[in-house]
């Protein structure tokens, strides 16, 4: 067999948002001049190294990926009746081993204990871990600098024999990649879609609300997928400590998963009190970016730093304001614990909007931002009719319109 397998893959999707960036956008990439659809390495990585079809076919042989492991220590040396101060300065000697760990934060007294990077740990550190933790409660001791010998070389897991491993402050442990994941993309231009959604409540008669129980907006779009993935066979033998077997079986379950297993495509969670209060609240300031925008005369789908949206320019000049005008205001709702947080953040909006008369800012702030880069402001078409009695000063207080 030769030293390298490479599969190259065509997979189609329907409509649907595989793998979002940070605005819940389907991800993209430029190629060709043109935006094209794109899945990550990494999330196509995870969707096949966590598949049951994945896992079932390699066993006992998959690591795990996280930054918990001083949580879990901890946990079980209280258990075992270790006084919380030892428990916690054995548990920082420990999960220090792993990584480097996370500042202390009165806020949080366990902040400490959490690794600072996530670190993939084989079935056989783990083992380790464990069976020294067990030994420390029974002698009722901290560990020994013997002890604490606890990563490994041999007896990798398949999953970091195929994708790698790197810890920066215990290199001699880094495990080499013998697999290489493309980014997948789309064989032909896309245009990124929104899906406006509602939802009814079925035992609303409409006798007092006609409207819809939920109302959304999401993002998709569809594509036929170009894959790329390359194997050194030698490279993962040696990885697996010379486990031909394990190696082939790695192999075949990592082709299957590839060929089977589609990204599940999550959106953000809607659980997650403090998600829906930042969506919610960004989507208003989308909303008045854009009015300012199209009064303004500029192209909302001309952007910057956003591109190939229908929105890139409004989303530009939004992130300017964002941090100032809502985030802080979002998480002090999400703090609540509303019923309804998204009704509060867009009340919220509101009153911070009129008292921070954001639409005055909008324009001059897109104007400064052009001329930065030396583009001409445009001007005010002939037929523009001036206010026929303007106002200098503001008429309204801070809950009515000026």
């Amino acid at each position: 067999m030769s030293r390298f397998i490479q599969l190259h893959l065509l997979t189609a999707y329907p409509p649907a948002n595989l793998n979002r960036d940070d605005q819940g956008s389907p991800k993209t990439a430029k190629m060709g001049g043109y935006d094209r659809l794109r899945v990550s390495s990494q999330c196509l990585k995870r969707t096949w190294r966590t598949s049951d079809m994945f896992q079932t076919a390699v066993g006992d042989h998959l690591g795990t990926r996280t930054k918990l492991l001083g949580l879990d220590v901890y946990n079980k040396l209280l258990e075992g009746g270790v006084k919380e101060k030892d428990a916690k300065e054995w548990t920082k000697a420990i999960a220090g081993v792993f990584g480097a760990l996370k500042k202390a934060d009165k806020n949080d007294p366990l902040a400490e204990l959490e690794i600072e990077q996530l670190v993939h740990v084989s079935p056989a550190e783990r083992a380790a871990l464990d069976a020294l933790t067990t030994k420390l409660v029974a002698e009722q001791r901290p560990p020994e600098k013997e002890e604490l010998n606890l990563l490994r070389v041999r007896e990798q897991a398949v999953d970091i024999a195929l994708f790698g491993r790197m810890l920066a402050s215990s290199p001699a442990f880094n495990i080499e990649a013998a697999c290489q994941v493309a980014h997948a993309i789309s064989v032909h231009p896309v245009v990124i879609e929104d899906d406006y959604f509602t939802a009814v409540d079925d035992l609303n008669n409409g006798q007092d609300d006609m409207g819809a129980a939920h109302i959304g907006e999401t993002r998709f779009a569809a594509g036929l997928f170009y894959a790329y993935i390359c194997i050194n066979r030698e490279l993962l033998i040696k990885n697996l400590d010379g486990n031909t077997e394990l190696a082939n079986q790695a192999i075949r379950a990592l082709t299957e998963a590839a060929v089977k297993v589609a990204p599940e495509g999550t959106d953000w969670d809607n659980s997650d009190t403090a998600n829906r209060c930042l969506s919610s609240a960004t989507a208003c300031l989308y909303g008045i970016c854009e009015a300012a925008v199209l009064a303004a005369g500029y192209a909302p789908a001309i952007g910057f730093i956003h591109t190939g949206k229908p929105l890139s320019f409004v989303y530009d000049i939004a992130d300017l304001f964002k941090f100032d005008e809502i985030v802080p205001h979002a998480f002090k709702i999400a703090a609540k614990n509303y019923s309804n947080p998204e009704r509060e953040v867009r009340l919220m909006c509101r009153d911070v909007f009129r008292q921070s008369k954001i639409l005055r800012k909008i324009i001059p702030t897109i104007e400064e931002v052009l001329a930065a880069g030396d583009l001409e402001v445009p001007k005010p078409a002939e037929e523009n009719i001036a206010p026929a009695i303007p106002n200098t000063e503001s008429i309204g207080d801070v809950g009515h319109r000026s």
